[in-house]
Protein backbone atom coordinates (compact mmCIF):
# COMPACT_ATOMS: atom_id res chain seq x y z
CA UNK A 1 0.00 0.00 0.00
CA UNK A 2 1.29 3.74 -1.20
CA UNK A 3 1.70 6.50 1.18
CA UNK A 4 0.65 10.04 0.54
CA UNK A 5 1.55 13.20 1.58
CA UNK A 6 -1.98 15.02 2.47
CA UNK A 7 -0.61 18.59 1.64
CA UNK A 8 0.70 17.15 -2.08
CA UNK A 9 -2.64 15.80 -3.08
CA UNK A 10 -4.62 18.11 -5.64
CA UNK A 11 -7.89 19.47 -4.49
CA UNK A 12 -10.88 17.51 -6.65
CA UNK A 13 -8.90 14.32 -7.55
CA UNK A 14 -10.02 10.92 -7.38
CA UNK A 15 -8.02 7.94 -6.31
CA UNK A 16 -8.64 5.00 -7.78
CA UNK A 17 -8.69 2.95 -4.67
CA UNK A 18 -10.27 3.63 -1.48
CA UNK A 19 -7.85 5.83 0.67
CA UNK A 20 -7.06 4.65 4.59
CA UNK A 21 -6.08 6.70 7.24
CA UNK A 22 -3.38 5.35 9.79
CA UNK A 23 -6.01 3.88 12.29
CA UNK A 24 -7.57 1.88 9.14
CA UNK A 25 -10.73 4.31 8.74
CA UNK A 26 -11.88 4.25 5.11
CA UNK A 27 -12.08 8.26 4.39
CA UNK A 28 -13.20 7.77 0.26
CA UNK A 29 -14.31 5.03 -2.02
CA UNK A 30 -13.32 5.11 -5.54
CA UNK A 31 -15.10 7.74 -7.89
CA UNK A 32 -15.39 10.27 -4.32
CA UNK A 33 -13.80 13.37 -4.89
CA UNK A 34 -11.28 14.86 -2.02
CA UNK A 35 -12.63 17.97 -1.77
CA UNK A 36 -10.68 20.89 -0.29
CA UNK A 37 -12.29 20.94 2.92
CA UNK A 38 -11.70 17.41 3.51
CA UNK A 39 -7.86 17.86 2.79
CA UNK A 40 -8.36 21.00 5.12
CA UNK A 41 -9.59 18.77 7.31
CA UNK A 42 -6.96 16.15 7.51
CA UNK A 43 -4.26 18.94 8.00
CA UNK A 44 -6.35 20.26 11.02
CA UNK A 45 -6.46 16.85 12.06
CA UNK A 46 -2.88 16.47 11.97
CA UNK A 47 -2.81 13.45 9.42
CA UNK A 48 0.06 13.98 6.90
CA UNK A 49 -0.56 10.92 5.11
CA UNK A 50 -2.99 8.54 3.68
CA UNK A 51 -2.81 5.51 2.22
CA UNK A 52 -3.91 3.74 -1.11
CA UNK A 53 -3.78 0.61 -3.13
CA UNK A 54 -4.45 3.41 -5.97
CA UNK A 55 -3.34 6.18 -8.01
CA UNK A 56 -4.84 10.01 -7.60
CA UNK A 57 -6.53 10.77 -10.84
CA UNK A 58 -7.95 14.65 -12.23
CA UNK A 59 -10.83 12.70 -13.89
CA UNK A 60 -11.61 8.75 -12.33
CA UNK A 61 -10.59 6.00 -14.73
CA UNK A 62 -10.33 2.08 -13.30
CA UNK A 63 -6.72 1.02 -12.59
CA UNK A 64 -7.49 -1.39 -16.18
CA UNK A 65 -10.27 -2.34 -18.35
CA UNK A 66 -10.52 -5.25 -16.63
CA UNK A 67 -11.30 -3.78 -12.83
CA UNK A 68 -13.61 -1.31 -14.98
CA UNK A 69 -15.83 -3.94 -16.22
CA UNK A 70 -15.58 -6.39 -13.05
CA UNK A 71 -19.09 -5.07 -11.64
CA UNK A 72 -20.64 -5.36 -14.55
CA UNK A 73 -18.81 -8.88 -15.54
CA UNK A 74 -19.80 -10.17 -12.76
CA UNK A 75 -23.44 -9.28 -12.74
CA UNK A 76 -23.58 -10.69 -16.80
CA UNK A 77 -21.50 -14.04 -15.37
CA UNK A 78 -24.08 -14.34 -12.30
CA UNK A 79 -27.87 -13.76 -14.59
CA UNK A 80 -26.03 -16.63 -16.66
CA UNK A 81 -25.42 -19.15 -13.80
CA UNK A 82 -28.83 -17.72 -12.57
CA UNK A 83 -30.68 -18.25 -15.88
CA UNK A 84 -28.69 -21.70 -16.33
CA UNK A 85 -29.65 -23.16 -12.56
CA UNK A 86 -33.84 -22.46 -13.63
CA UNK A 87 -32.87 -24.76 -16.62
CA UNK A 88 -31.32 -27.52 -14.78
CA UNK A 89 -34.09 -27.59 -11.83
CA UNK A 90 -36.82 -28.43 -14.66
CA UNK A 91 -34.80 -31.27 -15.98
CA UNK A 92 -34.66 -32.42 -11.93
CA UNK A 93 -38.02 -31.68 -11.81
CA UNK A 94 -39.03 -33.21 -15.07
CA UNK A 95 -37.28 -36.53 -14.14
CA UNK A 96 -39.08 -36.63 -10.80
CA UNK A 97 -42.16 -36.51 -12.32
CA UNK A 98 -41.67 -38.91 -14.97
CA UNK A 99 -40.70 -41.05 -11.87
CA UNK A 100 -44.06 -40.53 -10.85
CA UNK A 101 -45.50 -41.02 -13.70
CA UNK A 102 -43.93 -44.71 -14.24
CA UNK A 103 -45.04 -45.22 -10.45
CA UNK A 104 -41.35 -45.33 -8.93
CA UNK A 105 -40.37 -44.57 -5.29
CA UNK A 106 -39.43 -41.14 -4.85
CA UNK A 107 -38.34 -40.35 -1.08
CA UNK A 108 -38.56 -37.36 1.00
CA UNK A 109 -34.54 -37.95 1.99
CA UNK A 110 -33.88 -37.35 -1.80
CA UNK A 111 -35.87 -34.02 -2.25
CA UNK A 112 -34.91 -32.50 1.01
CA UNK A 113 -31.35 -33.16 0.02
CA UNK A 114 -32.29 -31.22 -3.25
CA UNK A 115 -34.10 -28.27 -1.06
CA UNK A 116 -30.83 -27.57 0.79
CA UNK A 117 -29.06 -27.45 -2.64
CA UNK A 118 -31.63 -24.78 -3.39
CA UNK A 119 -31.23 -22.77 -0.45
CA UNK A 120 -27.99 -22.75 -0.95
CA UNK A 121 -27.90 -21.03 -4.41
CA UNK A 122 -30.95 -18.84 -2.47
CA UNK A 123 -28.47 -17.40 -0.40
CA UNK A 124 -25.59 -17.17 -2.91
CA UNK A 125 -27.73 -15.41 -5.36
CA UNK A 126 -31.14 -14.41 -4.61
CA UNK A 127 -31.59 -10.79 -6.42
CA UNK A 128 -30.25 -12.81 -9.60
CA UNK A 129 -32.89 -15.85 -9.28
CA UNK A 130 -35.16 -13.13 -8.72
CA UNK A 131 -34.61 -11.45 -11.40
CA UNK A 132 -34.35 -13.54 -14.15
CA UNK A 133 -37.57 -15.26 -13.52
CA UNK A 134 -39.41 -14.25 -15.68
CA UNK A 135 -36.76 -14.11 -18.14
CA UNK A 136 -36.31 -17.67 -18.36
CA UNK A 137 -37.60 -20.64 -21.30
CA UNK A 138 -40.64 -18.96 -22.65
CA UNK A 139 -43.56 -21.16 -20.87
CA UNK A 140 -45.24 -23.17 -23.63
CA UNK A 141 -47.64 -26.43 -23.04
CA UNK A 142 -45.02 -28.94 -22.99
CA UNK A 143 -43.27 -27.03 -19.89
CA UNK A 144 -45.54 -25.12 -18.21
CA UNK A 145 -45.96 -27.63 -14.85
CA UNK A 146 -42.30 -28.02 -14.81
CA UNK A 147 -41.68 -24.01 -15.05
CA UNK A 148 -44.00 -23.25 -12.42
CA UNK A 149 -43.32 -25.75 -10.38
CA UNK A 150 -39.66 -24.55 -9.99
CA UNK A 151 -40.80 -20.80 -10.20
CA UNK A 152 -43.34 -21.15 -7.78
CA UNK A 153 -40.72 -22.60 -5.27
CA UNK A 154 -38.06 -20.69 -5.27
CA UNK A 155 -40.51 -17.40 -4.50
CA UNK A 156 -41.82 -19.91 -1.50
CA UNK A 157 -38.51 -20.71 -0.15
CA UNK A 158 -37.99 -16.83 -0.49
CA UNK A 159 -40.93 -16.14 1.48
CA UNK A 160 -39.95 -18.41 4.03
CA UNK A 161 -36.48 -17.07 4.36
CA UNK A 162 -38.31 -13.56 4.68
CA UNK A 163 -40.39 -15.33 7.62
CA UNK A 164 -37.18 -16.45 9.28
CA UNK A 165 -38.24 -20.46 9.22
CA UNK A 166 -35.75 -22.61 10.61
CA UNK A 167 -34.00 -24.26 8.32
CA UNK A 168 -35.95 -27.75 8.84
CA UNK A 169 -39.34 -25.78 7.93
CA UNK A 170 -37.48 -24.21 5.13
CA UNK A 171 -37.09 -27.84 3.66
CA UNK A 172 -40.15 -29.07 4.53
CA UNK A 173 -41.91 -25.95 2.74
CA UNK A 174 -39.31 -26.20 -0.35
CA UNK A 175 -40.21 -30.25 -0.86
CA UNK A 176 -43.91 -29.23 -0.76
CA UNK A 177 -43.69 -26.70 -2.80
CA UNK A 178 -41.96 -28.39 -5.09
CA UNK A 179 -44.41 -31.37 -4.71
CA UNK A 180 -47.53 -29.55 -4.89
CA UNK A 181 -48.87 -30.24 -8.33
CA UNK A 182 -47.57 -33.78 -7.94
CA UNK A 183 -51.06 -34.61 -8.65
CA UNK A 184 -51.18 -33.28 -12.33
CA UNK A 185 -49.17 -36.43 -13.42
CA UNK A 186 -51.88 -38.51 -12.93
CA UNK A 187 -54.13 -36.42 -15.52
CA UNK A 188 -53.08 -36.36 -19.32
CA UNK A 189 -51.01 -33.41 -20.89
CA UNK A 190 -54.14 -32.14 -23.08
CA UNK A 191 -56.39 -31.66 -20.20
CA UNK A 192 -53.68 -29.26 -18.03
CA UNK A 193 -52.27 -27.15 -20.96
CA UNK A 194 -55.40 -27.15 -22.69
CA UNK A 195 -55.43 -23.60 -24.47
CA UNK A 196 -59.66 -24.09 -24.98
CA UNK A 197 -62.43 -23.79 -22.76
CA UNK A 198 -62.72 -27.25 -21.11
CA UNK A 199 -65.64 -29.91 -21.04
CA UNK A 200 -67.64 -30.20 -17.51
CA UNK A 201 -65.77 -33.62 -17.00
CA UNK A 202 -61.99 -32.42 -17.63
CA UNK A 203 -62.71 -29.50 -15.28
CA UNK A 204 -63.63 -32.60 -12.59
CA UNK A 205 -60.75 -33.96 -13.69
CA UNK A 206 -58.35 -30.97 -13.20
CA UNK A 207 -60.07 -30.64 -8.90
CA UNK A 208 -59.09 -34.04 -8.45
CA UNK A 209 -55.41 -33.48 -8.73
CA UNK A 210 -54.96 -32.01 -4.95
CA UNK A 211 -56.26 -35.22 -3.82
CA UNK A 212 -54.08 -37.06 -6.55
CA UNK A 213 -50.94 -35.59 -5.27
CA UNK A 214 -51.48 -36.12 -1.50
CA UNK A 215 -52.74 -39.37 -2.09
CA UNK A 216 -49.18 -40.29 -4.03
CA UNK A 217 -46.98 -38.41 -1.47
CA UNK A 218 -48.66 -40.56 1.36
CA UNK A 219 -47.72 -43.62 -0.62
CA UNK A 220 -44.66 -42.92 -0.93
CA UNK A 221 -44.04 -42.19 3.16
CA UNK A 222 -43.75 -38.58 2.83
CA UNK A 223 -44.37 -36.73 6.33
CA UNK A 224 -47.86 -34.89 6.60
CA UNK A 225 -46.12 -31.48 6.30
CA UNK A 226 -45.21 -32.39 3.30
CA UNK A 227 -48.42 -34.18 1.63
CA UNK A 228 -51.13 -31.11 3.03
CA UNK A 229 -50.16 -28.51 0.93
CA UNK A 230 -50.26 -31.21 -2.25
CA UNK A 231 -54.11 -31.48 -1.38
CA UNK A 232 -54.44 -27.80 0.10
CA UNK A 233 -52.70 -25.33 -2.07
CA UNK A 234 -55.87 -24.29 -3.90
CA UNK A 235 -57.93 -23.97 -0.55
CA UNK A 236 -58.29 -19.98 0.16
CA UNK A 237 -59.12 -18.38 3.36
CA UNK A 238 -62.23 -17.04 2.99
CA UNK A 239 -63.41 -21.03 2.30
CA UNK A 240 -64.07 -20.62 -1.66
CA UNK A 241 -61.33 -22.90 -2.61
CA UNK A 242 -60.91 -26.51 -3.37
CA UNK A 243 -61.33 -29.82 -2.83
CA UNK A 244 -62.43 -29.72 0.75
CA UNK A 245 -63.38 -25.46 1.18
CA UNK A 246 -61.39 -25.36 4.10
CA UNK A 247 -60.86 -21.83 6.19
CA UNK A 248 -58.23 -19.71 7.26
CA UNK A 249 -57.93 -22.03 10.71
CA UNK A 250 -57.73 -25.08 8.78
CA UNK A 251 -55.23 -24.59 6.05
CA UNK A 252 -51.44 -25.27 7.16
CA UNK A 253 -48.96 -21.90 6.70
CA UNK A 254 -46.92 -24.07 4.23
CA UNK A 255 -50.51 -24.28 2.11
CA UNK A 256 -50.52 -20.89 2.64
CA UNK A 257 -47.24 -19.39 1.36
CA UNK A 258 -47.11 -22.14 -1.90
CA UNK A 259 -50.27 -20.33 -2.53
CA UNK A 260 -49.54 -16.94 -2.50
CA UNK A 261 -46.32 -17.94 -4.55
CA UNK A 262 -48.51 -19.88 -6.90
CA UNK A 263 -50.80 -17.24 -7.33
CA UNK A 264 -48.05 -14.74 -8.43
CA UNK A 265 -45.96 -16.44 -10.16
CA UNK A 266 -49.39 -17.72 -12.53
CA UNK A 267 -50.29 -14.21 -13.00
CA UNK A 268 -47.10 -12.55 -14.05
CA UNK A 269 -46.54 -15.75 -16.56
CA UNK A 270 -47.64 -15.81 -20.16
CA UNK A 271 -49.26 -18.69 -21.17
CA UNK A 272 -50.95 -19.94 -24.40
CA UNK A 273 -54.80 -18.70 -23.00
CA UNK A 274 -53.40 -15.89 -21.54
CA UNK A 275 -51.07 -12.64 -21.09
CA UNK A 276 -49.17 -12.05 -18.10
CA UNK A 277 -49.48 -9.47 -16.01
CA UNK A 278 -45.82 -7.52 -15.00
CA UNK A 279 -44.40 -8.17 -11.78
CA UNK A 280 -45.89 -4.70 -10.44
CA UNK A 281 -49.66 -5.42 -11.78
CA UNK A 282 -48.95 -8.87 -10.21
CA UNK A 283 -48.12 -8.02 -6.68
CA UNK A 284 -50.99 -5.21 -6.72
CA UNK A 285 -53.56 -7.63 -8.20
CA UNK A 286 -52.24 -9.84 -5.27
CA UNK A 287 -52.30 -7.15 -2.26
CA UNK A 288 -55.74 -6.33 -3.04
CA UNK A 289 -56.85 -9.41 -1.70
CA UNK A 290 -60.28 -9.43 -2.90
CA UNK A 291 -62.83 -11.61 -0.51
CA UNK A 292 -59.59 -12.22 1.45
CA UNK A 293 -58.45 -14.90 -0.27
CA UNK A 294 -54.90 -14.88 0.81
CA UNK A 295 -52.96 -15.07 4.56
CA UNK A 296 -52.16 -11.29 5.12
CA UNK A 297 -48.89 -11.79 7.01
CA UNK A 298 -48.19 -14.56 3.90
CA UNK A 299 -48.93 -11.43 1.13
CA UNK A 300 -46.58 -9.02 3.65
CA UNK A 301 -43.85 -11.35 3.72
CA UNK A 302 -44.26 -11.61 -0.48
CA UNK A 303 -43.56 -7.78 -1.04
CA UNK A 304 -41.13 -7.44 1.52
CA UNK A 305 -39.22 -10.47 -0.57
CA UNK A 306 -39.79 -8.84 -3.87
CA UNK A 307 -40.78 -5.36 -3.13
CA UNK A 308 -43.59 -3.66 -4.37
CA UNK A 309 -41.48 -3.07 -8.01
CA UNK A 310 -40.66 -6.65 -7.68
CA UNK A 311 -37.02 -7.79 -8.87
CA UNK A 312 -36.30 -7.74 -12.38
CA UNK A 313 -38.89 -4.99 -13.30
CA UNK A 314 -37.95 -2.39 -15.67
CA UNK A 315 -38.74 1.49 -14.54
CA UNK A 316 -38.97 5.06 -15.59
CA UNK A 317 -37.28 7.08 -12.86
CA UNK A 318 -38.62 10.72 -11.75
CA UNK A 319 -35.42 12.22 -13.96
CA UNK A 320 -36.44 10.46 -16.88
CA UNK A 321 -33.67 7.59 -16.70
CA UNK A 322 -34.68 4.05 -17.47
CA UNK A 323 -33.96 1.24 -14.26
CA UNK A 324 -34.30 -2.56 -13.54
CA UNK A 325 -35.41 -3.10 -10.12
CA UNK A 326 -32.10 -5.38 -9.06
CA UNK A 327 -32.72 -5.65 -5.04
CA UNK A 328 -35.04 -5.06 -2.13
CA UNK A 329 -34.84 -2.13 0.37
CA UNK A 330 -35.59 -4.15 3.27
CA UNK A 331 -36.59 -0.53 4.75
CA UNK A 332 -39.14 0.30 2.58
CA UNK A 333 -40.83 -1.98 -0.03
CA UNK A 334 -42.11 0.61 -2.04
CA UNK A 335 -38.72 2.18 -2.70
CA UNK A 336 -36.47 -0.82 -4.13
CA UNK A 337 -32.37 -0.94 -5.43
CA UNK A 338 -32.21 0.08 -8.96
CA UNK A 339 -29.78 -0.22 -11.92
CA UNK A 340 -29.98 3.15 -13.86
CA UNK A 341 -29.28 2.25 -17.08
CA UNK A 342 -28.47 5.26 -19.04
CA UNK A 343 -26.66 7.63 -16.46
CA UNK A 344 -23.34 5.85 -15.39
CA UNK A 345 -20.71 6.66 -12.68
CA UNK A 346 -17.19 7.83 -13.31
CA UNK A 347 -15.78 4.36 -14.08
CA UNK A 348 -18.59 4.14 -16.96
CA UNK A 349 -20.61 1.49 -15.04
CA UNK A 350 -24.12 1.68 -14.79
CA UNK A 351 -25.49 3.30 -11.66
CA UNK A 352 -27.08 1.64 -8.84
CA UNK A 353 -29.29 3.52 -6.07
CA UNK A 354 -32.10 3.07 -3.67
CA UNK A 355 -34.95 5.21 -4.86
CA UNK A 356 -36.15 7.56 -2.75
CA UNK A 357 -39.63 9.66 -3.02
CA UNK A 358 -37.60 12.96 -2.18
CA UNK A 359 -34.79 12.64 -4.97
CA UNK A 360 -35.27 9.90 -7.49
CA UNK A 361 -38.64 7.85 -7.60
CA UNK A 362 -40.40 5.44 -9.64
CA UNK A 363 -42.95 7.09 -11.83
CA UNK A 364 -44.08 4.25 -14.34
CA UNK A 365 -43.76 0.43 -15.40
CA UNK A 366 -42.71 -1.09 -18.28
CA UNK A 367 -42.75 -4.51 -19.29
CA UNK A 368 -39.62 -4.32 -21.78
CA UNK A 369 -36.69 -2.28 -21.65
CA UNK A 370 -37.37 -1.16 -25.39
CA UNK A 371 -41.15 -0.54 -24.89
CA UNK A 372 -42.32 2.62 -24.04
CA UNK A 373 -43.91 2.91 -20.21
CA UNK A 374 -47.31 1.16 -19.33
CA UNK A 375 -48.44 3.42 -16.15
CA UNK A 376 -47.60 6.73 -14.36
CA UNK A 377 -48.07 7.14 -11.09
CA UNK A 378 -49.15 10.21 -9.70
Amino acid sequence: MRSYSVREILPNNFFSEEIILDNGYVLTAPEMRLLPAMLSALTAWNFEEVHSEGVPQAIYKAVSDDEQSKFTQNDKDDILHAEQYYINLQIWAGHLFERVQYKQNITFNEIAEKIKEIITELTKNRRFLLQVQKDVAKVNDENYLLSHTVKSAIIALVIGQTLKFQPHRLIELGAAAVLHEIGMTRIPLKIYSASTDLTSAEKEMIYMHPQLGFDILKTNGFPMAVCAPALEHHERENGSGYPLNLNADSISIYSKIIAVACSYEAITTYRPHKTAQNGYEGMLHLLRNENKQYNENVLNALVRSLSLFPIGQYVLLSNGKKAQVIDVNPADPRNPVLQIFEEKTPDGKNKIITSNPKEIYITQVIDDINLQPRRQFN
